[in-house]
């Protein structure tokens, strides 16, 4: 290993250099040969490729949070409120206010938060999982779910679905119930899912509870674009909570409230899951300036959902705009459509990226995902994805460009 050295004039030195490989190192023997997770961060001019809110916060939001996080500044050299009351209040009440949640009287006590739906996940499979114990999940889906459950120690078992990207009850307890004596020990469903969009009917996740004497979670990261209940939308799987103390409901400020910046996750489960997590979470995990911001944020929640209904008219304009391309899109139920009908999705993301447009290649062979954003980002990724349909097409027909080229002569 070199030591520090300065750099040129102005510049900072550089660090501490090593042509150590990782495998030199002791690391736990699970962890070798897997990649971190990440969806590339460029700067392009239209980014939809990690579901983000293309909206940003409203400015009625933006002066109260401030607001609400200078009140905090002087007393920063106190630790924050170890249970986040203040915010856990605010979160059960406006989940009781969401129609789809039918009224479940959910309170405090029914309410755990933490700095991303990642980390409230990740302290469940702490408390749930680990060593000797399996994880469930149905890919393709929310790619963070097996790395959250290795990094735990758990084993992963990777679920099928069934066509087009489907699950059934019967089949769903089935492969949950097969694992080890007793079902597997957590098991991860999404409504609605990532990568696909689609949402899940809740017959599924009576039969996967049913199934297991695990823990079940519904990951609801997308649950306020879903489509209403008067139009074919899902209830969420709140309206299962009670009598139900192994399930958990998963949701996060990321999405719909434009406050990915923040990281705000939450979860509504019965109290004792709540009491579990106190178990393993680390002291004084959620700062002072977060708390505040999240509180005073869903005291604004119908300014910052506004953009919901927006994000779902682009979501609705891009499934329906794909056939004219000679595409296919999943009905979605997120603010991202799942695009099928690519012959090669690598090279298609490569072309669209060199039009200014970030989609994300899921893995799914022959799809893309495209995050709904803005009318102007719609507009920029229609207009890509034409530009590169003609592209391929040329590629592909050589001798069709050369007659055209004849015939302009």
């Amino acid at each position: 290993m070199s030591p520090s050295t300065p750099g040129p004039a102005g510049a900072p030195a550089r660090g501490l250099v090593s042509d150590t490989p990782l495998d030199d190192l002791p690391l736990r023997e699970d962890l070798r040969g897997h990649a971190p997770y990440g969806a590339p961060q460029l700067e392009v001019a239209v980014r939809l490729n990690t579901n983000e809110n293309s909206h940003d916060v409203p400015a009625e939001v933006v002066e109260a949070v401030v607001a609400a996080i200078a009140e905090q500044v002087p007393h920063l050299n106190r630790y924050p409120d170890r249970e986040a009351d203040a915010l856990r209040d605010a979160l059960a009440a406006f989940l009781r206010a969401q129609p789809a949640s039918h009224g479940v009287p959910l309170t405090r006590g029914n309410v755990w938060a933490a700095n991303g739906s990642n980390e409230v996940l990740q302290q469940l499979l702490q408390a749930f999982g680990g060593p000797g114990r399996t994880a469930v999940g149905f890919t393709p889906s929310y790619s963070m779910h097996p790395i959250i459950t290795q990094t735990s120690g758990t084993a992963w078992v990777d679920g099928k679905r069934g066509d087009g990207f489907s699950l059934d009850p019967f089949d769903v307890a089935q492969q949950v119930g097969a694992v080890g004596e007793h079902g597997a020990d957590v098991v991860f469903l999404t409504s609605p899912n990532n990568p696909t969009g689609t949402a899940l009917p809740l017959d599924v996740v009576e039969a996967a509870y049913e199934a297991t004497s695990g823990i079940v979670i519904v990951d609801e990261a997308y649950a306020e674009f879903a489509r209403p209940l008067g139009a074919g939308g899902t209830p969420s799987a709140i309206t299962l909570l009670p009598g139900r103390p192994r399930l958990v409901v998963t949701r996060t400020m990321s999405k719909a409230f434009a406050f990915a910046g923040t990281r705000v996750g939450y979860l509504a489960a019965d109290p004792a899951v709540v009491d579990a997590l106190r178990l393993v979470r680390l002291p004084y995990h959620l700062s002072s300036l977060t708390q505040a911001a999240a509180t005073a944020a869903l005291a604004h929640a119908d300014a910052l959902l506004a953009t919901v209904e927006d994000t779902k008219a682009q979501r609705d304009r891009l499934v329906a705009a794909m056939p004219t391309l000679g595409l296919v899109a999943l009905p979605s139920d997120a603010n991202f459509v799942l695009v099928g009908g690519f012959e090669d999705a690598p090279a298609t993301w490569k072309a669209l990226l060199a039009h200014g447009v970030l989609v994300r290649d899921v893995g799914i062979p022959g799809h893309l995902r495209i995050t709904a954003g803005t009318a102007a980002e719609t507009d920029a990724v229609l207009a890509a994805l034409a530009a590169v349909v003609v592209e391929e097409e040329r590629a592909a027909h050589p001798e069709d460009q050369q007659d055209d080229d004849e015939e302009q002569a």
